[in-house]
């Protein structure tokens, strides 16, 4: 049980709390740094990638690393998106993120966010040269999101490197470096589009209210909640219909699936803070994901 008293010696520093309550016992800043690394999207996506390189022939130990790259550059990507927002969200009074909540300092944040890119770096080199470029380039382009791209109607286009760029490291980190099937980068831009589109879905009021103008605020809550859908379902149609051979029962299965699941998630979820849209992408994501690992080999 944790007490409510402060500890001897224990001065309670000034807090910029959007509450203005001063916090009366020191935060538990591990929990709080997860929180801001967005731990949701970063562990699917590893997840994803990783299952992608055993499908494609990696072994045990490629796998993991493949895996273990794609983890420090997707925390890396989250950790500096949080560091870059950090006065935009106090503003806004988000209660979701522990820097507006003033549990952690903006500088802890970023210090994680530079360590994480500084491991990245390594971890990718393990899977080859030529891999871990095709890889640090999606990486940047996350970087190049947060701290400026978000905010011109260019915002899709580091979504679409960044995602675009993961099966190009899975497949350059062979024993045979080879790039992958025209198709496979394609449904890589199209689902970074569509994460992009439904990521942003739930804070377009308040960026439009703080000067973030990125295509989806252009676009409005309305457009992104009907755009959304239909680009993850055209990214699971070029899954389906991109390798050779007919697509089978299992694919025209998968395509009703996920045509279901997109458009329950995001166009019949239209409250402000609803994190289901994105739940939704993850989830079409997923069975995009599925799709490839039954190509398998076909990849390339």
């Amino acid at each position: 049980m944790t007490s409510s008293a402060s500890p001897p010696g224990y001065l309670a520093p000034v807090s910029h709390h959007p509450s203005g309550v001063v916090p009366r016992t020191p935060p538990r800043r591990l929990p709080a740094l997860l929180r801001c690394c967005h731990p949701e999207p970063a562990l699917a996506v590893t997840v994803f990638v990783t299952a992608l390189a055993v499908a494609a022939g990696h072994g045990p130990a490629g796998a993991a690393a493949v895996g273990a790259a794609v983890l420090a550059g997707q925390f890396s990507v989250g950790w500096s998106n949080d560091a870059a927002d950090a006065r935009r969200d106090t503003v806004c009074g988000r209660a979701d993120k522990p820097v507006a909540e003033g549990r952690l300092p903006a500088r802890a944040v970023a210090v994680a966010a530079w360590t994480a890119l500084v491991l990245c770096v390594p971890l990718s080199l393990l899977s080859g040269p030529g891999a871990a470029a095709a890889h640090l380039t999606g990486v940047a382009a996350g970087w190049g999101y947060n701290v400026r791209l978000k905010h011109t109607v260019l915002s899709p286009l580091p979504y679409a490197v960044g995602f675009a760029s993961l099966p190009v490291f899975v497949t350059l980190g062979l024993p045979r470096p080879v790039w992958p099937d025209w198709w496979v980068v394609a449904a890589g831009v199209l689902l970074g589009v569509g994460a992009h589109l439904v990521n942003v879905l739930p804070d377009i009021e308040d960026d439009l209210a703080t000067g973030v103008r990125g295509l989806p605020q252009r676009l409005g809550r309305t457009g992104c909640r009907w755009l959304a859908p239909l680009v993850m379902l055209a990214a699971v149609g070029v899954v389906v219909a991109g390798p050779p051979g007919p697509a089978g029962a299992g694919g025209l299965c998968l395509a009703v699936v996920a045509s279901a699941v997109a458009v329950a998630g995001t166009a019949t979820a239209a409250g402000r803070r609803s994190r289901w849209p994105f739940r939704a992408a993850m989830a079409v994501a997923g069975l995009a994901v599925t799709r490839l690992l039954w190509s398998g080999a076909e990849l390339v």
